[in-house]
């Protein structure tokens, strides 16, 4: 490979995507290609309108098998997943939702609850082998919900990740009747919902134009 002049500051992909910068010199900065940094990154939108392309059951499935693999604190996993598909689940969910929120999921062809389990600390033995003790750290159910909402928030992220690796948008919305939601969905009381997300292909006027980002200055610091 030819060494880089001093202005020579961009790397192409093999793919012919978009470039990525790199130390003069060095390797790019980035393992992934552009065209997977687009993807999930740089021109994936949140979506607000949907085509009615469906939402495979296969397609969540290899999000979750991608997402599974999220970081949690002691490898608690307490987000649960419920995919609102039946009519009667979906009339019921919408009539939770912020005004401002309902035509967003009419639009969506999949709609997803977000929610953590109370009871995450159960599996802790199955997931957690190597401490068998760790579930007995979490008698204390408000130790359980604040574990949960950050995990779960932590995978929520991820989710949306992987949402945009099957080729999809999501549309994340916090503005909805938790405590209904979870009267209608989770009556138990076992499961507390966090997070609703519209899932699917967006439609041509489905999305805002990109809004502007904080640059690397004015976000990171060196302590």
């Amino acid at each position: 490979m030819t060494p880089l002049r001093d202005h020579d500051d961009l790397g192409t992909t093999p793919h012919g995507g978009r470039p990525l910068l790199r130390p003069v010199g060095g390797p790019a900065p980035l393992a992934l290609d552009a065209a997977a940094a687009d993807l999930l990154f740089r021109e994936a939108h949140t979506a607000y309108r949907f085509t009615d392309e469906p939402v495979s059951d296969a397609q969540m499935r290899a999000v979750h098998e991608l997402v599974k693999w999220a970081p949690t604190a002691i490898n608690g996993q307490p987000m649960r997943v419920t995919l609102v598909r039946s009519a009667v689940a979906r009339d019921r969910l919408i009539a939770r939702l912020a005004p401002g929120n309902r035509a967003k999921a009419q639009s969506a062809p999949l709609v997803a609850i977000l929610s953590y389990d109370l009871d995450f600390h159960e599996t802790l033995p199955e997931v957690l082998p190597s401490s068998p003790k760790a579930r007995d750290g979490f008698a204390d159910e408000a130790a359980r919900h604040a574990f949960g909402s950050f995990n779960g928030a932590l995978q929520a992220a991820y989710f949306m990740i992987g949402v945009r690796a099957a080729g999809l948008a999501a549309g994340p919305m916090g503005g909805f009747d938790k405590a209904g939601v979870d009267a209608d969905f989770f009556p138990d009381g076992r499961q507390r919902s966090f997070l609703v997300v519209n899932i699917g292909h967006p439609a041509a006027d489905g999305q805002f134009p990109r809004s502007p980002r904080l640059p690397y200055e004015r976000v990171v610091s060196v302590a």
